[in-house]
């Protein structure tokens, strides 16, 4: 099919590819950056052209994984609607798979992108969300998970920033991180395009990417375009600039901006035009929430709506779909959020005044597509110095300069081929080095318990970080389970704080198993907090606001995620016993399909393939086969690696010795531990042995670069090593398979102890080793394989399907 009509079919017929949107299609490489001005179709351009380069020309060489990068939580539905229809339309909804990146626990047991990596997949979501799992630090999702994402948003993926002007650190971060994909190697190709009606290249020129910015290519409608009579249409759209009569000024900030909100509400019902949409857009959230309630109460028979980045899923949809409703009398307030690719146009538009770049991708939400006749932008001033936040007081000194020099023209047109050439100037004060960088693929937390901070890489301050959800219980959480997706609500580290003077919130601890309280000091960026409805905080028309008393509704989403907890295992406990025999030849064999659906040289699929059939070896620890046991009898005598119980918590401790009543509890065994020291005591020659090692202990995410005891654990009586439930001199029974024979094995846990010993080098050098060897990049991946394949071992066996 050619693209033209790809394109037309992707939109139900009748709509033909603007030229830039064919050349990005069909020329020989896509470009690293794409200049467009707003309202001609960029999302459209890139999805389609990659889906028609996948589909239609089988490019094996452009990524499996198109990752679109936005700036802010709101209306990343839309962008999720719209790439559905067009899915739809070209009957391809069953070959590519699309997701929302959000907070929350996932099954692995479905069907998900991390689960499918040899799968066409889209991914949608914030930089928050997005980054902070490229940084191996996913922001409200299970730590032990991080690899796994980690791994497959570097390899095979395709990362699309979009709006890079509202970006903030993210903007350097993701040219570092571009950077580090061309200087680390990659077990699949990468890549990254940056998109914006607004963008200096100088701006990618970070110093890691600077040496290859030269080569970068750049996409930018042409003389062809600009003669398209829609593009004529858009970019010559009328809308005249007025100095709006409010100002925000020190003296009504002092009073909470009383005296503004009631002029700015006065002036926006003066100026609305009935029938028509007005668009308000605010700086703050706090701001544009008093300005709701202030129309609400004094405007009769116009909808007012409220959309910015602290909604629920459940009540920001509501607001979404509302505002899909064309033709209706609305006045919208929103924050700058609403820059970020949203597809919608008003034909009065209220706008404080922000730096030059998100002024014209604010004006570019009025008369969008041409079809006033007479449109209207109102400019709000403030004054910097004290009211700036959340930008810096010189941007907007600049663009009040720009603001000026139109105002002064005779007509005042601030349409798009109107309006100056960008001159906005971006400097990181934060860079992401590649130390940091490699800090970072060590998931454990420090000895404190905390994480590295890499909040400052992704959003400037006072910016939502954390994720909260409101509960019924009377005085503690005790047994309520974790949140679903659908209840998560973004919150700034400050307005939590805030709320959180007088009332309490809960984290869940995955080491003690039970929900803890939390002082204000010890919120971290990315948590996810739970809070009693009772306390309030959150309105389902205004979002979360902090110290709002009413009791806020939990959202019934009628499902739940799943506790994270360190000692778990439930892909151990599957309805029915499986043989450790039976699973670790499953495993292997997942693992090589795996690899061979994704092209892998040899040499990776060899590691990958062995790991696999040697990664469970350490459920034969004692240990382990009496906590499969605990609650039901086996069928025959033998090593199990499943168990037909489902839904008990594992507790795993030793056979009892004769004369005690139970066995020493194992507090957070780990099986993986055992199975990665029985390889290293049994293998002697081979020279991916550290790594075959390495791809062994991390399959689950719990055991990788650092080996230490864990808190809580029980000190043995005698003298020995010990860590994550295994002791020194624990014993292996022998294990059959049909390729090799593993001896029964006295474990040794020397190489916990730092410098050479009896095993050679220390877990932490040879880890260390690892990562300098392989890179970052292919040895998540290579983990990821080995987890991938476990999981599909274990839903075959699950349903019975074993051949």
């Amino acid at each position: 099919m050619e693209y033209e009509s790809f394109f037309e079919k992707a939109f139900g017929g009748g709509k033909k590819p603007l030229p830039y949107q064919k050349r990005l299609a069909e020329s020989p490489d896509l470009p690293e950056i794409l200049m467009v001005p707003t309202g001609l179709g960029k999302t459209a351009s890139v999805t389609l052209a990659w889906m028609y380069r996948k589909t239609q020309k089988q490019e094996n060489r452009l990524p499996r994984r198109l990752i679109w990068c936005l700036p802010m939580r709101v209306l990343v539905e839309q962008t999720l609607e719209n790439i559905r229809q067009w899915l739809k339309n070209l009957g391809l909804e069953n070959e590519i798979s699309t997701h929302i990146l959000m907070g929350g626990s996932e099954d692995v047991f479905k069907p998900t992108w991390a689960s499918q990596p040899e799968k066409l997949s889209i991914l949608i979501g914030t930089q928050d969300m997005l980054l902070s799992r490229a940084l191996m630090r996913g922001y409200g999702m299970s730590r032990y998970q991080w690899p796994a994402h980690f791994a497959q948003l570097h390899n095979d993926a395709l990362w699309v920033f979009d709006e890079v002007q509202l970006m903030g650190p993210s903007l350097f971060t993701s040219a570092q991180l571009e950077a580090f994909r061309r200087q680390f190697s990659l077990l699949l190709p990468s890549r990254s395009l940056w998109v914006s009606a607004t963008l200096k290249p100088e701006w990618l020129a970070t110093v890691d990417l600077k040496p290859f910015i030269s080569g970068f290519k750049t996409e930018e409608i042409d003389e062809e375009d600009r003669n398209h009579p829609i593009v004529i249409q858009r970019i010559r759209a009328r809308k005249q600039l007025h100095r709006a009569e409010s100002s925000l000024t020190k003296e009504s900030a002092k009073e909470k901006y009383k005296q503004y909100i009631q002029s700015l509400s006065q002036e926006i019902l003066e100026k609305h035009q009935t029938g028509t949409q007005t668009l308000v857009i605010l700086n703050q959230v706090e701001r544009a929430q008093l300005l709701y309630q202030a129309l609400q109460k004094n405007s009769k028979d116009t909808e007012i709506l409220l959309l910015h980045a602290r909604f629920r899923a459940m009540e920001r949809r509501g607001i979404e779909e509302k505002i899909k409703e064309t033709g209706k009398n609305r006045i919208l307030i929103a924050t700058q959020a609403i820059e970020a690719g949203v597809d919608i146009s008003s034909a009065t538009l209220f706008t404080e005044l922000a730096p030059w770049s998100s002024l014209v991708q604010r004006f570019g939400r009025c008369n969008r597509y041409g079809e006033e006749t007479a449109a209207s932008i109102f400019l709000v001033d403030l004054e910097e110095s004290d009211q700036a936040t959340p930008y810096e007081p010189q941007p907007l000194t600049d663009a009040r300069k720009e603001i000026d020099s139109l105002l002064a023209t005779e007509d005042r047109n601030a349409g798009p081929e109107a309006l100056p050439v960008l001159k906005d100037e971006l400097s990181p004060s934060l860079v992401l080095r590649k130390r940091d960088f490699l800090e970072l693929f060590n998931t454990d937390a420090d000895l404190s318990g905390f994480d590295m901070d890499i909040s400052p890489f992704i959003r400037d301050t006072g910016i939502p970080s954390v994720q909260v959800f409101w509960r019924n219980f009377d005085d503690k959480p005790e047994d309520q389970p974790p949140p679903s997706r659908e209840e998560l609500c973004p919150a700034g580290i400050s307005q939590i704080k805030a709320h959180l003077k007088s009332i309490s919130a809960w984290v869940w601890d995955s080491m003690e198993e039970n929900w803890k309280s939390l002082q204000m000091n010890a919120i971290r960026p990315g948590m996810v907090l739970l809070l009693k409805s009772s306390d309030g905080g959150y309105d389902p028309a205004m979002g979360f606001r902090a110290g709002l008393k009413q009791t806020v509704p939990p959202a019934e989403t009628g499902e739940n995620g799943e506790k994270e907890i360190y000692g778990s295992d439930p892909l151990s406990t599957l309805g029915r016993f499986v043989s450790l025999r039976e699973h670790l030849e499953d495993t292997e064999e997942e693992a090589r399909k795996l690899c061979e659906a994704l092209g892998l040289p040899a040499d990776s699929t060899h590691a990958i393939c062995l790991a696999a059939l040697l990664h469970d070896t350490g459920k034969a620890h004692p240990a382990f086969q009496s906590a499969l046991t605990a609650h039901g009898e086996a069928p025959e005598k033998g090593l199990w690696a499943k168990s037909a119980v489902q839904g008990k918590r594992t507790v795993y401790r030793m056979p009892p010795e004769p004369g005690e009543e139970k066995g020493i509890e194992r507090k957070h065994f780990r099986h993986e531990l055992a199975s990665m020291l029985s390889w290293i005591k049994n293998e002697e020659e081979n020279h991916a042995k550290d790594l075959i090692a390495y791809l062994i202990a991390a399959h689950h995410g719990k055991v990788r670069m650092g080996l230490r005891a864990m808190p809580g654990e029980k000190k043995p009586k005698d003298d020995i090593l010990f860590a994550r439930g295994v002791w020194e001199g624990d014993v292996l029974p022998a294990i059959v398979l049909e390729k090799r024979t593993i001896p029964e094995t006295a474990l040794s846990l020397d190489l916990i102890q730092m410098g050479e010993g009896p095993m050679g080098a220390s877990w932490a050098d040879r880890t260390q080793g690892l990562l300098e060897t392989h890179g970052p990049f292919c040895l998540a991946l290579m983990e990821t394989l080995v987890r991938i394949a476990d999981w599909r071992a274990s839903k075959k066996e699950m349903e019975g399907n074993h051949e």
